[in-house]
């Protein structure tokens, strides 16, 4: 259970407050459809941000793409994703957490339509680094959204649902652009359904998510912050009592100074910030191997392009059963154990992986199961990973805390590990053995040195983090 410190002791706080009142909403269908549009989302980033694989063989012939231009635009996505969740991560508690959703959504978006217009090799890495960088607003800040919006209880649904939505692109996209490649524009239609999104995904963000009320609660405004807890109790039935401002104690209109950046490296919350990313970065690593060198390992390992593209479509296919499974288990067993089962759950996956070019006439079969294994599992990680690493932050550093985790992780496990081993995919021995090493480290890392974050964010965050 999550490591809270007793609130008799004094008396509750206005957070406290304003966060036992969200947090005891019933789910409700208001709840369903933030969590529709918000899994809406989730989709059209995946697509958007996973084309680049696709772009690589799609474009190469229409574009006369260099190996030069293909090595570049292979990580130009990536790269800038961290870039942009760095910029992110300085002004996202100081803008609204809807703010940074929607101009990475809208900058995503309106980069892949711009593909259709694409006529050179250059034109097409200026807009794959421009969409990176609006990548880094948008695809860690839904979970600082859910931490907030969402009752306790029901932030592993939201997690599921959206890691679900994302691996549904991962699985769509390849079989779109096979469908695709025989025409000679085949990057551009590609690219038209992401990009035509521009016109429907942020409007609807606009008027459907709401603002957080712990936001503006931190920011001295406890009327709004009010207003906006009420109006999520009327969408959702009007199961519990309103809020009212004085219920949230004395002088609740005390605007609380944000913490400078620094204080996610301070005494008291360095620990938290260091076990938020190392849980993330060991299970990401595993994904970006997966999702950027596993077909290429496989074709190196002698295998056949039709079946190397098969089993990175199946790996991704089992994992939105297996992100369901997961989230499932977040409330179960808690967020450490979780992801302790998804890496350790993935090492028989990962073991029938690097045995499969041993046993010849069965190699397509066992190469197979250890692929669907590998997906229900470590490749389901992220649902508790990430939403683990966002409970790890008070509510003033949550936004910053959380961008900064995911960004810098991301240069580790999607651009440093897939640069290093991308020499070694024809030895399965070094290339599964060293997802085998990383699943092995990830999943005892939260379970030793973390603490279980399973309850109200400011009995579990902003207690735990406050100074003696």
């Amino acid at each position: 259970m999550a490591e809270a410190i007793p609130l008799s002791r004094s008396a509750p706080t206005a957070g406290h407050i304003l966060g036992r009142k969200l947090d005891s909403i019933p789910f409700s269908r208001y709840h369903l459809m933030i969590l529709g549009v918000i899994g809406l989302v989730g989709f059209v980033d995946g697509y958007d941000l996973v084309m680049t694989g696709s772009l690589l063989v799609l474009a190469k012939q229409p574009l006369h793409l260099t190996p030069t231009e293909i090595r570049f635009l292979a990580i130009a996505s990536t790269m800038m994703v961290c870039v942009g969740g760095l910029i992110a991560s300085t002004v996202s508690d100081y803008w609204s957490r809807k703010a940074i959703m929607l101009i990475g959504v809208a900058g995503v978006t309106f980069c892949t339509l711009l593909i259709t217009l694409v006529q050179t090799a250059e034109q097409l890495i200026a807009i794959r680094l421009v969409t990176g960088l609006a990548g880094g607003f948008a695809v860690s800040s839904p979970f600082p959204i859910a931490a907030e919006l969402m009752p306790a209880q029901h932030r592993r649904t939201f997690s599921a649902v959206l890691e679900m939505s994302l691996a549904a692109a991962f699985t769509v996209l390849p079989l779109v652009g096979a469908l695709l490649a025989a025409n000679q524009n085949s990057f551009r239609l590609m690219a038209l359904p992401g990009g035509l999104a521009f016109f429907v995904i942020p409007p609807l963000l606009y008027f459907a998510i709401p603002e957080s009320p712990r936001w503006h609660l931190r920011r001295g405004q406890p009327e709004v912050a009010v207003d906006l807890a009420n109006r999520i109790i009327r969408r959702a039935g009007n199961r519990v009592p309103p809020l009212t401002a004085a219920a949230l104690g004395v002088n609740p209109d005390a605007r609380e100074a944000l913490p400078p950046y620094w204080a996610l490296f301070r005494s008291g919350q360095l620990r938290w910030t260091v076990i938020g990313i190392s849980s993330y970065l060991f299970q990401s690593i595993a994904f970006f191997l997966a999702s950027v060198l596993l077909p290429k390992a496989l074709v190196d390992q002698g295998a056949a392009v039709t079946l190397s593209f098969g089993v990175t479509s199946l790996v991704f296919a089992a994992s939105i059963p297996g992100k369901a499974f997961t989230g499932f288990l977040m409330e179960i067993i808690g967020r450490r154990w979780t992801i302790c089962y998804a890496l350790l759950g993935s090492l028989p996956g990962l073991c029938l992986m690097l045995v499969a070019h041993r046993v010849a006439s069965h190699a397509g079969t066992v190469m197979v199961i250890g692929a669907l294994i590998t997906g229900f599992t470590a490749l389901s990680a992220g649902t508790a990973a990430r939403m683990y690493l966002s409970e790890q932050f008070p509510t003033a550093l949550r936004g910053r805390g959380h961008m900064f985790g995911e960004s810098f992780g991301r240069i580790f496990s999607g651009v440093v590990a897939p640069f290093l081993m991308a020499p070694f995919t024809g030895s399965p021995t070094i290339f599964f053995g060293t997802m085998l090493v990383v699943a092995s480290l990830g999943a005892f890392i939260p379970v030793i040195f973390g603490r279980e974050t399973v309850g109200q964010l400011e009995t579990v965050t902003e207690s735990a983090t406050a100074p003696a």
